[in-house]
């Protein structure tokens, strides 16, 4: 099959599926993705001919050039990317590894532990050019603790936290199983080299890094266990959900094997008995919110992306979008809220990350699964407008209900009316089957409302937290002072705890 039939197949299976959503819920994504333009605009960033540059992994250098890590084990660097119109040029750096899903860079003018490190699917390698030839030339092996054998065993690479150490999320083997040393867990690996199995119960991670206050975090696709996508604390010594990577605690004889979990009960349920078990930080609603959420980025940039700061942005690679997360720590549990935020974009995401001048650089494929995106492979460049979107900005919990803080004043009469806090309830069972429905769907009441900081914010009063359950929110009533719209009405909030009032 050629390269134009293959991209009509995809295109063919992206219609069928942007079908299977229904009529109604096609139309919606379609208006509100021409409203995203006014305020975020996509820049196509091409791409040297020839060249398949399917990105998995970024980082940006010391001199502003941002590396490019692929899935099919190039390295390139890439200078240009924040041009008007960016016609950047592309420096192939490295060639032969394979599957790049993490690049970190270490600056080390002192010792010998610098330079670009390469987490790919057998190992994390340190790959430097020892004769400044501007191409790679030494590839030095720094952890290869964990097997490989399957294609669909990945691994996936943080940045260094502030310690030094670097955190490698490991997939399972087919998806289903554990055959290969360490599949399903987090090592830590640190300045000495040293690798430290640190949890276990992965499943398919899609992406590992710090949450905007620090803490390590990776994402978790639906599946077995996992009746949704989430965003979960890799918390060490913790026990991620998933049991079938529980043969290899022999090999980390300084954590404690947990109890198996029940299948077919509730987390919080399993929870209460299992010490180990760490619940969903952000569950983010299947289709709603992502089918195949990959990796993630925390916006540093100061305002230039727009009024969401110090938040989370991830991709999806089946629907082809960009989202937002926020978190928070309750009673010292992680729990937080995920946010609709661009649609369209060309090809299924893998990975993001700003740039320096603070546009968000999207890069993936859509090699192997359906995709809504039709191109087989793309690098976009997502760009604020300075226009302000109206928007939900970010949901906290209080002790009896919720402060929902906007991008914009609320208007007064709409701002003030119960009835225009839509608030439902529903929780997944947590399961060995694959996936999950959401289950005891209830709607919350709504007992006050309360405008404060100027009408920023709302804090609402609830009859009742449910914990354990995603609260959905349907703020489309609410106009700000100039009567305008929310650019996206729905967001979701996860409760694990709730705080003392």
């Amino acid at each position: 099959m050629n390269c134009c039939a293959n991209i009509r197949l995809a295109g063919a299976l992206t219609l069928l599926l942007t079908m299977s959503a229904g009529a109604e819920e096609v139309g919606e994504r379609w208006g509100t993705e021409k409203r995203e333009r006014e305020f975020y605009r996509l820049v196509s960033v091409p791409l040297p001919k020839g060249e398949v540059i399917e990105a998995g992994a970024f980082e940006l250098m010391p001199d502003n050039r941002v590396a490019v890590g692929t899935r099919r084990g190039d390295i390139f660097f890439m200078n240009g990317v924040d041009d008007e119109k960016p016609q950047p040029r592309f420096e192939k750096f490295a060639e032969g590894l394979d599957e790049i899903f993490g690049l970190a860079y270490l600056r080390d003018d002192k010792g010998d532990k610098g330079g670009l490190y390469v987490t790919q699917s057998a190992e994390l390698t340190r790959v430097l050019d020892t004769n400044r030839d501007g191409k790679a030339d030494r590839f030095v092996t720094i952890s290869d603790v964990w097997g490989y054998g399957n294609y669909h065993e990945y691994a996936f690479g943080s940045k260094f936290d502030p310690q030094g150490n670097l955190y490698v999320a490991l997939g399972l083997s087919n998806s289903y199983h554990s055959r290969a040393l360490f599949r399903g867990w987090a090592m830590k690996i640190t300045p000495e080299g040293k690798s430290i199995p640190i949890a276990s119960g992965l499943r398919s991670p899609g992406g590992i890094g710090p949450n905007e206050h620090g803490a390590m975090f990776y994402i978790e696709s639906q599946g077995p266990w996992n009746s949704s996508c989430s965003l979960k604390f890799l918390k060490p010594g913790g026990f991620m959900g998933h049991p079938v990577s529980f043969n290899w605690y022999p090999f980390a004889p300084d954590l404690k094997r947990p109890t198996e979990p029940l299948s077919g009960t509730r987390i919080v349920t399993e929870k209460e008995k299992i010490s180990e078990l760490v619940p969903y930080a952000v569950i983010f609603p299947y289709i709603r919110m992502g089918r195949s959420i990959t990796g993630y980025v925390v916006d540093r940039t100061g305002g230039k992306f727009g009024p969401f700061e110090n938040q989370i942005f991830l991709g999806d690679y089946t629907q082809s979008i960009i989202m937002r997360a926020t978190t928070e720590q309750v009673n010292g549990v992680w729990q937080g809220a995920c946010y609709p935020f661009r649609e369209g974009l060309s090809t299924g995401i893998l990975n993001v990350q700003f740039t320096p001048m603070g546009r968000l650089l999207c890069g993936g494929t859509n090699r192997g699964w359906p995709v809504r995106g039709i191109k087989p492979f793309a690098l976009e460049r997502l760009e604020w407008t300075g226009k302000m979107p109206f928007e939900i900005k970010s949901i906290n919990i209080t002790g009896d209900g919720f402060r929902i803080t906007f991008t914009k004043p609320l208007d007064q009469t709409t701002g003030n009316n119960i009835k225009n806090y839509k608030i439902g309830a529903f929780t997944h069972n947590y399961h060995s089957g694959y996936g999950g429905p959401e289950v005891d769907l209830n709607d919350s009441v709504v007992k006050s409302v309360e405008l404060e900081a100027g009408g920023r914010s709302a804090r609402i009063v609830l009859g009742e937290l449910k914990i354990g359950y995603v609260h959905e929110f349907d703020l489309g009533a609410l106009r700000d002072r100039d009567k305008g719209e929310l650019l996206h009405r729905n967001a979701y909030y996860t409760v694990n705890e709730v705080p003392q009032r």
